[in-house]
């Protein structure tokens, strides 16, 4: 088992290892008096672990409750979140239990954000069952839920007291799932680790999914430590997502998080070179490690239509949004785009693919 050690507002470890499902009662009650747990998942991955994160908290002497919605991002919505309140209400939950959020990305979110809002605050435990919230998600206290105008518009900061991450519960995942986790990886090489880049594009890594969940969640960690709010250096790690995200939206959530991270970076690539920010080649490089993978480098929306997208990003201050190219793998940079150019750089993006 590998351990990476937190230190923001809240210290936390991740443990990272095989079988770690089984194990969940023993490190919540090594780090948590035993109390109420409301065990918080999607009807998927309900399915597939519940009984045995239940078994295990229970014999460790947890009390355990329990709600289940609907997976996929078409949950992640307020709706949702009110269930999940009054959830915690209706059991009685106190500031002495503690939330557990077993799923992707859109449980970590929902669950997070609960926790955050939940009698001002409880706390609560992160157990990520994707590649995507392994390597990113479920790590550094971003939590939130989807608005009508855009993604992630309304949450919180609000950091986990554990995250037990099972690379055993990754082998479950369909392939374009899996994909989704490799977009993320593939977006910490060209921030900052051209090796782990080079080894996600050459397909080196899947026997070795502790190592990279490592390197990625220590990256994460490094950066959050010295940006817990996202006002300077974590902005990095959006590299992709302001158009992904944009897309995903258009889309009306058809296109994953991880693919449309995978078209915002090939995009966002291709206007780096086009900008001369980036080294010559640079582009064609990140699009052959997404093709490789399995992943989409376009979307059949127009420049406006993407541009459009970005207006709500929450990186925009005023008139301008800040936007993160590559310069070459392993080094990006961070630039204010006035809004009313941003079409133009879409369009230059997408005619140089």
């Amino acid at each position: 088992m590998r351990k990476v050690e937190v230190n923001t507002s809240t210290q936390y470890d991740i443990l990272i290892g095989k079988g770690l499902l089984t194990q969940v009662g023993k490190e919540m009650a090594s780090r948590i008096s035993p109390c109420k747990v409301a065990l918080i998942t999607d009807d998927k991955v309900d399915s597939l672990f519940s009984a045995t994160v239940a078994h295990s908290l229970t014999h460790a002497g947890f009390d355990l409750c329990k709600f289940v919605f609907p997976r996929g991002e078409g949950s992640k919505h307020i709706g949702t979140l009110s269930d999940i309140l009054e959830f915690l209400a209706e059991n009685e939950m106190t500031r002495q239990d503690i939330i557990v959020a077993m799923g992707g990305g859109v449980v970590g979110d929902m669950a997070g954000f609960a926790a955050a809002v939940y009698q001002r605050g409880i706390d609560f435990v992160q157990i990520p069952t994707t590649f995507l919230a392994a390597v990113d998600s479920s790590v550094g206290g971003k939590t939130a839920i989807d608005l009508k105008a855009g993604k992630n518009m309304a949450g919180a900061f609000y950091q986990p007291k554990l995250v037990l991450c099972d690379t055993n519960a990754l082998q479950t995942l369909p392939e374009e799932v899996f994909a989704d986790g490799i977009a993320e990886t593939l977006k910490y090489g060209i921030i900052g680790n051209e090796d782990l880049f080079n080894r996600v594009a050459s397909l080196d890594f899947t026997q070795d999914l502790e190592e990279i969940i490592e390197i990625c969640v220590s990256m994460k960690r490094d950066i959050v430590m010295r940006d817990e709010f996202d006002n300077g250096e974590r902005q990095l790690l959006n590299l992709g997502h302001t158009l992904g995200h944009s897309i995903e939206k258009l889309s009306g959530f058809t296109i994953s998080h991880g693919h449309g991270v995978a078209i915002g970076l090939n995009l966002i690539a291709n206007a780096a070179e086009a900008k001369g920010f980036a080294e010559s080649g640079l582009a064609e490089r990140i699009r052959k490690a997404l093709t490789k993978n399995g992943l989409p480098v376009k979307a059949e929306f127009s420049a406006q239509q993407i541009a459009h997208g970005t207006l709500m990003d929450k990186k925009r201050r005023g008139g301008a949004i800040s936007f993160i190219f590559p310069e070459k793998i392993g080094q990006c940079r961070i630039e204010k785009i006035p809004v009313e150019e941003v079409e133009q750089l879409v369009a230059e993006a997408m005619k140089s693919r």
